[in-house]
């Protein structure tokens, strides 16, 4: 005769046997999870860049004028903010027209790059990004007062971890001359779809 009490629940070996299947898995399955949580929070950074100098493109056309982006050290959207070369926030910013006597400056928008990503590098050789009203990039010398000039080159910016992992992925965001902005892994093949080229 069987008996009942002994029949239900979970017996010490198996629940060893279970907890040993779990740790196995758990071994196995972290080092991945580490590697995607870093490239995630690269990728947040890559995504958060792209948006701003897309948007700072979009204004300059939608209003016909000349923006500028940059990075700056300041939380704070407004005309007082100065470009920083490795500045945690962005900001866009009609220049006045030196033709028109009442045109201002205007801090159009603002956003978070590597401040809310520990470990993500960011660099570039451009401090700042002017766009014309057709959308292309422009030079001009001190644009709205930013404290840095624009000059009209294939811009890049480069978006990494540090230290570098094999298991991380490298991004860079590439601005034409013809305003032709993209994201692309310098990792790759520039042959790829989504290799720089």
């Amino acid at each position: 005769m069987l008996n009942r009490e002994r029949a239900c629940g979970f017996g010490l070996i198996e629940l060893m046997v279970a907890v040993s299947i779990l740790a196995i898995l758990g071994a196995v399955a972290l080092p991945n999870l580490v590697g995607w949580i870093r490239n995630a929070r690269m990728r947040t950074v890559a995504d958060a860049l792209l948006s701003g100098v897309r948007l700072a493109q979009a204004e300059a056309q939608r209003r016909m004028h000349t923006v500028v982006f940059f990075r700056t050290d300041s939380k704070n959207c407004t005309t007082a903010s100065t470009a920083s070369k490795s500045g945690p926030y962005w900001q866009i910013r009609v220049v006045p027209d030196p033709l028109q006597t009442d045109d201002a400056a205007e801090a159009v928008q603002c956003g978070v790059l590597t401040d809310v990503s520990s470990g993500v590098l960011l660099s570039s050789k451009s401090t700042a990004l002017c766009f014309g009203g057709d959308g292309r990039q422009a030079t001009l010398a001190d644009p709205g007062g930013v404290g840095v000039s624009c000059t009209a080159v294939a811009a890049r910016y480069d978006v990494t971890l540090g230290p570098k992992q094999p298991e991380d992925r490298s991004l860079r965001l590439v601005v034409t001359l013809a305003g032709s902005i993209r994201l692309c892994d310098p990792d790759k093949s520039a042959s790829a779809p989504d290799g720089c080229r």
